[in-house]
């Protein structure tokens, strides 16, 4: 890719391999385009459900002089982690980068609070939010170590760190998330591996801004410390420094994305 496709001129990432498992919308879809326009050979990967969008993003990177292939896995499935990461070494010999952006957001809604939670809904979000951040660390770590080194990178989120009323099943997930973060940066940071989550605020997608209301938009506007929303492009760019050499210093740490909405 040169700047005339149009991408930026920020080649940081030229000979790495980057899985982004989670990368068929949002923020996970804006992460594979960056990697991409970095120089990265990306496996990009998602639920089977989602093969269309998968088609379509790999799509795009090619279209940019890009190289990436689309994959499926299910995060619930040790097998399917494994798979994933295995396509990444066969097709283009290792993984420097894995970027763990996957969750299970349909269950949010009955996420309702400690009292009245169901054991199912709490199952469920611990089984694809922490477990299977779990199950890609187990799988990706050997590889990154076989290069020396890289990059585990997980999407976190602000509720890991705030007070919330509702969706405590959602919060734990994400507070583990963190914690498997400390863990692997003090196991193997040494050998070479930096592990770091992005913890996103509010995050207005292209999907989200046609359809969250002005007003409600103004309103979460005002009660933050930035002059904008965030957007997915934002939290992307924090992934691609951590990926790249600009990161190598940062390790063990969960970085707020999220316009200072929370500040400490």
């Amino acid at each position: 890719m040169t700047e005339q496709t149009g991408w930026g001129s920020c080649r940081r990432l030229v000979g790495k391999v980057a899985v982004v498992a989670g990368a068929s919308t949002g923020i996970g879809r804006a992460t594979a385009l960056r990697l991409a326009s970095e120089g990265a050979q990306v496996i990009a990967g998602s639920p089977a459900g989602e093969k269309a969008q998968i088609d379509s993003l790999i799509g795009e990177i090619i279209a940019q002089g890009g190289t990436a292939q689309g994959a499926s896995f299910d995060a619930t499935d040790d097998a399917s982690l494994a798979a994933l990461v295995d396509l990444a070494v066969g097709t283009y010999g290792g993984i420097d980068v894995f970027h763990a952006n996957f969750a299970d957001l349909r269950v949010i809604f009955e996420d309702s609070d400690a009292a009245t939670v169901t054991d199912d809904v709490l199952d469920r979000t611990l089984e694809v939010n922490l477990k299977g951040m779990v199950r890609a660390t187990r799988h990706a770590i050997p590889k990154l170590l076989e290069r020396g080194g890289g990059a585990m990178i997980y999407t976190s989120s602000s509720a890991s760190i705030v007070g919330e009323p509702v969706r405590p099943c959602y919060a734990i997930a994400k507070a583990g998330v963190n914690a498997l973060v400390r863990h692997v940066a003090s196991r193997w940071g040494r050998e070479g591996v930096r592990a770091n989550a992005v913890m996103p605020g509010l995050v207005v997608t292209p999907e989200k801004r046609e359809t969250m209301p002005s007003d409600l938009q103004q309103q979460v506007l005002a009660s933050g410390r930035s002059t904008r929303l965030g957007e997915v492009e934002d939290i992307a760019a924090m992934v691609a420094m951590l990926a790249s050499r600009d990161g190598e210093w940062i390790n063990g740490q969960s970085i707020a994305v999220d316009g200072g909405s929370t500040v400490s």
